[in-house]
């Protein structure tokens, strides 16, 4: 996946590690940035285990098991950059809008988690300082590089689902989320489903149409193609089946981005907005008023 056509090597994104993020390098051209809000499920220092015992950490509240492997996978295979949470879903999740009453969840699957029964106003303002807005920041700021480059990106959101919900098995090997911007859903959705040993959901088992997650604040709201891959936990638990799916993601992203009849709708910039928009689609804010807005919303929480 190669966009530069001059004789100068493209530029790289760096590499960086943060206590709030990592980003993974690749070409400021390669017209793709992956994200994987839950990737790990460590918690920083002071923490220690919120209260919960050790093994709950191997579970999927804390994280979405095989999707950081897969997203190592996939930004090596394409030479694109990528970037993940360094804390659990548990300290606060950066897939939820800062109004979101399970943005720190209390309970999670039966599991009650002692230190966020009774979070003060204080330590609520502390973790989205210290690790909800550098994170998003830090997509922002990488958004801004490729769109400097030449490319507006392609956002790509890597998560795993468990095999089985309150005793009912899941079906799906995989599944697309998304909303109302279809130019990356539906032909990812396509080429994985070409597989006819392979069941692909849509919208399953969760819905892409909602507002205030990641994609909402940095696709929908910004005009940028996106969506969301699901994998089932069990297939990229390990590390066969982790680049088993890196490598058919990676080989459907690659033809799709490959593709000239798709590469102008792609990478253009436009406003779909959300099916849970009350008016029309709303215009991207600046970074600074972004930035703004979230500490506004803090204050008001």
């Amino acid at each position: 996946m190669q966009h530069s056509t001059g004789g100068e090597p493209a530029p790289l994104v760096a590499p960086s590690v943060t206590d709030s993020y990592e980003i993974l390098p690749g070409r400021l051209d390669a017209g793709l940035l992956m994200i994987c809000d839950h990737a790990v499920s460590a918690l920083p220092p002071g923490y220690g285990t919120l209260g919960l015992p050790a093994a709950e950490f191997q579970r999927h509240i804390a994280y979405d098991i095989g999707a950081f492997e897969v997203t190592k996978r996939l930004s090596r295979a394409l030479r694109a950059p990528a970037i993940g949470a360094r804390f659990s879903r548990l300290l606060v999740d950066v897939n939820r809008g800062l109004d979101d009453p399970t943005l720190i969840m209390r309970i999670s699957d039966g599991a009650v988690v002692p230190g966020n029964r009774r979070l003060d106003t204080a330590e609520r303002e502390k973790r989205v300082a210290l690790y909800y807005e550098p994170y998003h920041q830090a997509i922002d700021a990488l958004i801004e590089q490729g769109i400097a480059a030449g490319i507006p990106p392609v956002l790509l959101s890597i998560h795993s689902f468990t095999e089985s919900w309150k005793g009912v098995r899941r079906p799906w090997d995989a599944a697309i989320l998304w909303d109302r911007d279809y130019r990356f859903s539906v032909p990812l959705l396509e080429a994985l489903r070409s597989d006819r040993n392979v069941l692909v959901g849509e919208n399953e088992p969760y819905n892409g149409r909602i507002s205030g997650d990641c994609m909402w604040q940095h696709g929908t709201r910004r005009g940028l193609a996106h969506t969301i891959v699901e994998v089932r936990q069990d297939l990229i638990g390990e590390a066969e089946g982790q680049a088993h799916w890196a490598k058919r993601i990676a080989t459907a992203v690659e033809g799709i981005l490959a593709s000239p009849e798709l590469r102008e709708s792609l990478h253009g910039v436009r406003y779909f907005g959300s099916h849970t928009d009350a008016e029309g689609p709303p215009p991207h804010p600046s970074v600074e008023r972004r930035s703004s807005e979230c500490a506004e919303s803090t204050r008001r929480s």
